[in-house]
């Protein structure tokens, strides 16, 4: 097993880039791979899109587990946005760059041409990848809001947003967080923010901090209101009845206007360092993991003797199914103690009556369906395979529901101890969309997450609804999702990666969430790291 040395943001920015828009500048995004083998790449983080902007300077860093022992081959790809899908292949390629992180790490700052393919350059567009070192836990959280700021729009009043820059030991001034925008309001409320200490001041209370307050225009020509210089340790004064403010200068107005006082008042009503927790701090601190299986034994399968079937056996004894089982659930059974997996199936009429059942026990024991171990599991599965008629329809919910009981039994004990994941996997008819999108709603504001591993050649539109990842899943009545609980894959593409890019992909979100989960809910571990700072 590597052993993850450290963590590591990258900050990243762009010159030149080529125009595929028209009439208009293209609406860049970044994104980060990493290789998981042969020619196979699994997304690893991304940044927010920027309308309008061939320089963009982009706020959200990307993160990365740096392993000494690994050359980590890395690429970055960079996207003119046009649709809301989630998906990159129907959006413009303005050029990446392929490179490892230790190249990145051992330069610090790396600035390279981005190359619409190997050899072929993208316009005269570049990117510059900066790299830092995660050593703290700690997050800067703030409140910021504002009052009589400049009317910059000839017919409506400013759009203004906020963004933090700190000064690097070269002098030049890094962009570390940028705000919504607040349309049409001179007295702006800003949504409360955190960024890690690291990022917002490279862990020095005294590193110059600039701020500029920018009225937003669509076009990406947007105008200054005004700025102020600041660093952490005045920001800190921020708290209780007490803001701390800043008159927002506009350097042109302050030098032709000898009456000028001001383009408004930026008030910090609150700024406090907080410590945030880590996935393995939850884990250390005596958190378990419960894994729960759901296969999907409806008609559309087709019939388990032949072999078209995807639950069909192949002579060497595997299928879809059961590679799909044995990659995730090897990873997930080091973190579960009693290695006990419950294992169930939907879709199938099951013995004595052979009435559709949309979560009977693999082992046919509804008072006991654990199995011992993936081993368990599968052994479980193959037995059952010939013992039920496979039917119909394929509902999601009512298994979502029986582990949210669970995870909900869980949450009233208000420690970190316990954390459910879900694996269906299914061939993607699913019938129950309504209900599904409800119960996962529901699911969101408990401790679990839901992975779905498509099999088959279907076209899964419905999955990749579920999953989140391009804008909030909403429940039929609209209401949204507390968090991004679910993660999609589909199998076929992975048929002939390596074994372990399955897990790795698949199970890639589930720290994030489980993190998300316990900070939602203001929980610490359970037992806390004596290391960390306070």
């Amino acid at each position: 097993m590597a052993h993850c040395v450290t963590k590591v943001e990258l900050s990243i920015c762009c010159d030149h880039l080529i125009d595929k828009d028209v009439g208009s500048k293209s609406d860049p995004l970044c994104v980060l791979l990493q290789n998981v083998g042969g020619d196979q790449w699994t997304e690893l983080d991304r940044t927010e899109k920027i309308k309008n902007c061939q320089n963009p300077q982009f706020s959200k860093k990307l993160l990365i587990d740096y392993y000494f022992e690994k050359v980590q081959n890395l690429k970055l790809g960079v996207y003119d946005i046009d649709n809301k899908s989630y998906d990159l292949s129907d959006d413009d390629y303005l050029g990446g760059v392929e490179c490892t992180l230790g190249q990145i790490v051992s330069s610090k700052t790396i600035i390279r041409p981005l190359e619409l393919k190997k050899g072929k350059p993208a316009g005269k567009g570049t990117i510059t990848v900066s790299a830092d070192e995660i050593k703290d836990t700690r997050v800067v959280s703030m409140e910021v809001e504002a009052r009589n700021l400049d009317k910059k729009d000839f017919l409506g009043k400013s759009d203004p947003f906020l963004e933090f820059y700190k000064q690097s030991d070269s002098g030049k001034w890094q962009l570390v967080y940028r705000s919504e925008v607040i349309k049409n309001n001179l007295n702006p409320c800003w949504r409360k923010f955190s960024v890690p200490l690291q990022t917002f001041c490279s862990g020095d209370f005294n590193t110059p901090i600039k701020v500029h307050c920018t009225d937003y225009d669509s076009d990406g020509s947007h105008d200054l209101i005004g700025s102020f210089e600041t660093n952490l340790s005045q920001l800190q004064k921020a708290g209780g009845s007490s803001p701390v403010e800043f008159e927002c200068i506009h350097p042109e107005k302050k030098r032709k206007k000898k009456s000028y006082k001001n383009s408004g008042i930026v008030r910090v009503k609150s700024c406090k360092i907080e410590t945030e927790y880590s996935f393995l701090d939850y884990i250390m601190g005596g958190c378990q993991i419960n894994f729960t299986v759901g296969i999907d034994f409806t008609g559309s399968n087709g019939d388990p003797k032949s072999p078209d079937s995807l639950h069909y056996i192949s002579p060497n004894g595997i299928n879809e199914y059961l590679t799909a089982i044995w990659a995730v659930g090897n990873v997930i059974q080091d973190y579960d103690t009693d290695k006990l997996f419950p294992a169930f199936g939907f879709g199938a009429q099951v013995p004595p009556d052979w009435k559709v059942s949309h979560e009977f026990a693999l082992n046919f024991n509804s008072t006991n369906p654990y199995c011992q171990g993936i081993q368990g599991v599968v052994d479980a599965y193959r037995q059952a395979l010939p013992q039920v008629r496979l039917y119909g329809p394929t509902n999601f919910s009512p298994i979502i529901n029986h582990v949210a009981r669970f995870a909900a039994h869980s949450a009233q004990q208000n420690t970190a101890s316990q954390y459910y994941v879900l694996l269906i996997i299914t061939d993607g008819e699913i019938t129950d969309l309504d209900q599904t999108r409800q119960a996962i709603v529901n699911a969101s504001k408990l401790p679990m997450s839901i992975i779905i591993i498509g099999v088959g050649s279907a076209e899964f539109k419905a999955m990749e609804f579920l999953d989140g990842d391009d804008g909030v899943l909403k429940s039929l009545a609209g209401e949204p999702a507390a968090r991004d609980i679910v993660q999609f894959v589909p199998f076929r593409k992975f048929q002939n990666a390596p074994r372990e890019a399955l897990s790795q992909t698949v199970l890639a979100e589930v720290p994030k969430q489980l993190v998300s989960y316990f900070k939602m809910v203001g929980l610490n571990p359970v037992k806390l790291p004596s290391e960390k700072p306070t």
